[in-house]
């Protein structure tokens, strides 16, 4: 776990401030199935900026008043599936802030694609959103986290249409005719930065003919161990058959907005860069690792 300090202000700004904040969590790997993996589902998203993952209303900002220690956690993309491993795709990671004075907030990593390789579970897996059920059968899609992500794609009845992962903003798509994987689901725009992104898509489905597409961009898509965009949270794409890879999912990533006259200090072991002064903010964006930050 990494420690997130808000510590003493020395730049100016005396007495209490806001911070706020996006939470991703990572996506879930695709799975790998001679009848087409599912499409993994995206990460689990919640934000004081904008609306979070599966419908949910804008969260409230962070109110501080002191130092305090804090905890970040930036969940990492689930592994894909692979030709010589079976179905071993997993779930994303959690990502989390907690610390003084505020329930802990927690975004679910995305569940990983179903997949019967090697003996896995043909439906999807339970994420922030759920990962897209196993073609050739109508294998059900996991179900997403309220207030973080929606619902995988079911496979079709027969052939190999795999269902897409879910994404924060819609559910994935079901498989399509007999050998078409559904779509990914689609993300969610943020514009924590400044600039309007979109995170958190699902994986599309795989299938013998066509794929499914990733959700809004960001998720993998399905038939080439799709990758998705990474740090957005996004699904990894279901494979087509044993033959073939599956997508692992993306990592997630931690965003924090502050007063321009804050500077934030990144220690030892956390990836993370602070942004130029833009509309009276900075942010610090943590990608990947664990570490101490602190405001001077």
């Amino acid at each position: 776990m990494a420690f997130l300090m808000l510590g003493a202000v020395s730049s100016g700004i005396l007495g209490p401030f806001t911070v706020d904040y996006l939470v991703v969590a990572g996506g879930g790997g695709g799975g790998n199935d001679q009848f087409g993996g599912g499409g993994g589902g995206a990460g689990g998203l919640r934000s004081s900026v904008a609306t979070t993952g599966g419908g949910g209303s804008t969260e409230s900002s962070l109110f501080i008043s002191g130092a305090f220690t804090y905890t970040v956690t930036v969940g990492a993309g689930g592994q894909g599936g692979t030709t010589a491993g079976g179905n071993n795709s997993a779930n994303g990671g959690n990502s989390s802030l907690s610390g003084t004075g505020f329930t802990t907030i927690t975004s679910t990593g995305g569940g990983r694609g179903g997949g019967n390789a090697g003996g896995g579970s043909r439906v999807g897996s339970t994420g922030g959103a759920g990962g897209g059920g196993q073609g050739n059968g109508n294998n059900a899609g996991g179900a997403g986290t309220a207030n973080q992500g929606y619902a995988g794609g079911q496979g079709t009845s027969g052939g190999t249409g795999a269902g897409g992962g879910g994404g924060a903003g819609g559910l994935g798509g079901n498989g399509i005719l007999l050998n078409d994987g559904g779509a990914g689901g689609a993300g969610v725009s943020n514009s924590i930065t400044g600039t309007a992104t979109d995170y958190a898509g699902g994986g599309g489905g795989g299938a013998y003919a066509t794929g499914g597409a990733g959700g809004s961009g960001v998720g993998g898509t399905g038939n080439n161990g799709g990758a998705p965009t990474a740090n957005r949270g996004g699904g990894g794409g279901g494979n087509r058959n044993y033959l073939d890879n599956s997508g692992g999912g993306g990592s997630g990533v931690v965003i924090l907005r502050y007063p321009e006259g804050l500077t934030a200090v990144f220690g030892t072991g956390l990836t993370g860069t602070e942004s130029a002064a833009s509309g009276g903010y900075k942010r610090a964006t943590c990608t990947a690792g664990s570490g101490l930050i602190n405001w001077k």
